[in-house]
């Protein structure tokens, strides 16, 4: 290299982007991904002992997929490869299997082919990089945003590895920006910069995880501020909020805002108003409120207000909480919003709620009460000799599937805890204890 093309890289690099500068360059410097980068985890261990395998790896913008392949390449000993999918064409790919045939064949050298974008490729160009990925003329790095079961080559994904990179947390993103205020080397640590706290958590909760775009956030907001009198740049939320364009919203997790807001939510979905529930699930999803917090205030209110007016909603929001795991944001606030509707649109009735409490405040009260000895449980030589477990009658025997029988303690085998109501399904749930109750 001589001098104008060192020149030429050092200018590169001072005019790269902050996310660009601060790239991670070895597996101890990546902040999140621990499930698979853990140093026991097998991302961890193959990397560290170039001995990887074909690898899908699948996650949003912005959550380390490049960033994880550009330190394989400074780590491994095999040549190393990179396309995107999104300008090269097949001549690309052509070049690259030729070059690793010719690695391979002479120098007994594996070429690892990094393919950014992979979900770009069409079928056919997918299709001919499947016969040199299974007999090892290249080992495969793909790189997608999208559901690698939908967009990539089945036949690919079965003779890879696949990775799923999940969203880096609101904490992860906080310890980036921390990090690329103080280097002074690739982050703007030459600047004086103070920045609140809030404008921190601003940042980290309006970007989804992405820490591409905080950083670009954070550069923005820095390069466009002026030098105050005391010789420092100040950044708040204000400035912040301007560079990323999202407008503030009251909603402070450990405030009053945050407690008023879940509590408008739960309130309009208790009282069937789901036009209230859009706005306040809205307003939370907007502030970057965590969506499994969400997912199970819907799931208490399922279980709380509709109850056995309508089963079903329990199951649809427990559901809604385990789809959102797997997809995430930004989609999840669909799911999110189904199930809200749902419980906001059922029927109402907190017969479980009031009848458990009751149950759980007259436990407490009294005395404990002996079972009585025909539900007891009779396992043991001579505990018939005793009556215990006799003169039990099994429901299943008589019509119905119910018979008459004591099942609370004597001294108060008369005590109501579940009232019915007439509130939706509950009311079938009540006919049908009246019909078979009527019949015997």
């Amino acid at each position: 290299m001589d001098l104008f093309d060192y020149m030429k890289e050092v200018n590169e690099k001072e005019d790269a982007p902050l996310a660009s500068r601060l790239r991670p360059d070895s597996l101890d410097s990546i902040v999140g991904q621990e499930h698979i980068l853990g140093k026991d985890k097998f991302l961890y261990r193959a990397i560290k002992a170039d001995k990887l395998s074909s690898i899908i790896f699948f996650g949003p913008p912005g959550c380390g997929k490049t960033t994880i392949a550009k330190i394989i390449a400074n780590t491994t000993k095999s040549n190393f490869k990179q396309i995107n999918a999104t300008t090269a064409g097949k001549k690309e790919m052509e070049e690259a299997i030729s070059e690793a045939k010719i690695s391979f064949s002479m120098y007994k050298k594996k070429t690892i082919l990094f393919i950014d974008e992979i979900h770009r490729f069409n079928k056919s160009q997918q299709d001919y990089l499947l016969p040199f990925v299974e007999d090892g003329t290249v080992i495969l790095i793909g790189a997608t945003t999208e559901n690698p079961f939908f967009e990539v080559n089945k036949a690919l994904i079965s003779r890879s590895r696949l990775l799923e990179l999940k969203p880096l947390s609101y904490q992860d993103i906080e310890n980036i920006l921390d990090r690329a205020i103080k280097d002074k080397e690739r982050g703007m640590g030459r600047y004086e910069v103070e920045i609140s706290k809030e404008a921190v958590e601003f940042i980290s909760k309006s970007t989804d995880g992405d820490a591409r775009s905080a950083l670009n956030a954070l550069e923005l907001a820095i390069l466009t501020t002026d030098i105050s009198e005391d010789g420092k740049i100040h950044i708040d939320t204000n400035i912040v909020s301007e560079c990323i364009q999202k407008k503030i919203v009251k909603y402070d997790k450990d405030g009053t805002n945050h407690y008023d807001t879940i509590s408008a939510f739960i309130k309009s979905m208790r009282g069937s108003d789901p036009d209230a529930v859009m706005y306040y699930l809205a307003k939370m999803l907007y502030a970057g409120e965590d969506i499994k917090f969400i997912a199970r205030r819907i799931i208490i209110c399922a279980a709380e207000d509709v109850g056995l007016a309508d089963p079903n909603a329990l199951s649809i929001a427990t559901n809604a909480f385990l789809a959102i795991e797997r997809v995430g944001m930004p989609e999840a606030r669909i799911i999110l919003a189904e199930a809200a509707n749902y419980i906001a649109c059922a029927p109402k009735s907190n017969t479980s709620y009031l009848a458990i409490n009751e149950a759980l405040r007259f436990v407490e009260e009294n005395r404990d009460f002996e079972v009585p000895k025909h539900i007891r449980n009779a396992n043991f030589t001579g505990e018939k000799d005793i009556g215990i477990g006799l003169g039990y009658k099994y429901a299943h025997d008589y019509e119905n599937h119910y018979v008459k029988q004591q099942y609370l303690p004597d001294e108060i085998k008369d005590k109501v805890f579940f009232n019915l109501t007439d509130m939706g399904f509950e009311k079938s749930i009540k006919d049908y204890f009246n019909k078979i109750k009527k019949d015997r």
